[in-house]
C-alpha cells in the first residue's frame, strides 16, 4: 500500500519511478547482511558481555552468620510467601518459599522486589522539603507541622471532600488499610487506585 502511494505521488505523466532507500542493496543482499550482523553481534556478546554463571550450589550458598526467615509479601493481599535471608538484623536476600501453600513458589514482580523496599538506595529514610529549587532534609515533627497545617487549611476553606487520596500498587497491603482509614477519619470517600487513573 505504501509502495502504490510512493508510486502514485511520483508519477509523472505515465512514467512512473520508484524510490528505495539504497539503489545499490537488493532485497536478498540487505537480507543477507542483516543475518550477518545479527550472527556476529550474537557470537560477540556470549564471549565478552556475558559473566560464567554460578553452580547452584554457590548460588544457594548462605552468608556466613546468617539465617533464613519466612514472611508474607505485604505487595498485596494474597499473602505469598518469602523466605529472606538476615543477617545482623539487614535483610540481605530473599528466594521464594517454595512449599508456600498460596504462592505454590511463585511471586509477582512486586514480590520479586520486594527487598527493594527496604535496602535500595534510593529509598527515602528523612522527610525531604524543597527550597529555592532544591531538596533539604527537614526533621518529622517539622514535616508533620507543615502537612498538617496545609490540610487543616484546605479542609477549613474548601471541605472534606477537597482532598482526594491516590493509592499505589506498589504500597503495602496495611499501607492501604491506613490510606483509607485516614480517608475515612477526614470525612472523603474521594480513595483511587493509580491503576484506574
Amino acid at each position: 500500500m505504501a509502495q502504490r502511494k510512493i508510486r502514485s505521488s511520483l508519477s509523472v505523466g505515465t512514467k512512473t519511478s520508484r524510490v528505495t532507500l539504497n539503489p545499490k542493496v537488493a532485497r536478498r543482499s540487505f537480507l543477507k547482511l542483516s543475518a550477518a550482523t545479527a550472527a556476529l553481534t550474537g557470537a560477540v556478546m556470549t564471549t565478552k558481555m556475558t559473566a560464567k554463571a554460578a553452580t547452584p550450589a554457590a548460588a544457594k550458598a548462605a552468608y556466613p552468620e546468617s539465617k533464613m526467615v519466612r514472611s508474607i509479601c505485604t505487595h498485596c493481599a494474597v499473602g505469598c510467601g518469602i523466605e529472606a535471608e538476615v543477617r545482623n538484623g539487614v535483610w540481605i536476600r530473599q528466594e521464594v518459599a517454595q512449599d508456600h501453600p498460596v504462592s505454590r513458589g511463585g511471586y509477582c514482580c512486586k514480590g520479586a522486589s520486594a527487598i527493594d523496599m527496604v535496602t535500595s538506595e534510593k529509598r527515602l529514610k528523612s522527610p525531604m522539603k524543597r527550597v529555592n529549587g532544591k531538596w533539604q532534609k527537614i526533621s518529622w515533627d517539622t514535616a508533620m507541622g507543615e502537612i498538617a497545617a496545609k490540610l487543616t487549611a484546605i479542609r477549613d476553606n474548601d471541605g472534606p471532600d477537597a482532598l482526594h487520596l491516590n493509592g499505589s500498587a506498589k504500597v503495602s497491603t496495611e499501607m492501604a488499610y491506613l490510606q483509607r482509614k485516614f480517608a475515612a477519619f477526614w470525612g472523603s470517600n474521594n480513595v483511587d487506585h493509580q491503576a484506574r487513573i
